[in-house]
């Protein structure tokens, strides 16, 4: 009914009160290791929408996930924005590194729900 891919590309950091890397130049991609596939809402099903949502992710430096935005929306209407934001919050990581220690970085995730 759905399938889901990940896929990290770096972002520019936002600023908070910790740092936050991009990929690259000495800091390692983070590595998926629980994944939560999105929910389907009725809405969604019943309209046959199908397509992409590109979240901006920062991946905290003890492999949760931090703040959460959409950056390419696929239905903000019928709730599958949403519903892969609240996936999203689920996964966790093994963080990626700079110098040897965890830190947080900022990728995109790309949450594809497909009908089958």
């Amino acid at each position: 009914m759905k399938s889901l891919v990940f896929a990290a590309v770096a972002l520019l950091a936002s600023p908070q009160a910790q740092q936050v890397y991009k990929p690259g130049n000495g800091v390692s991609l983070p590595t998926v290791v629980v994944q939560v596939q999105p929910q389907y809402t009725p809405e969604a099903m019943a309209n046959r929408i199908e397509g992409v949502v590109v979240l901006s992710v920062v991946v905290q430096a003890d492999g949760t996930v931090g703040d959460v935005a959409v950056e390419q929306s696929l239905d903000d209407t019928t709730g599958l924005d949403r519903q892969a934001v609240n996936a999203m919050k689920q996964w966790t990581f093994k963080p990626g590194t700079k110098d040897g220690k965890p830190v947080a970085v900022n990728v995109d995730v790309q949450m594809k729900f497909t009908l089958q």
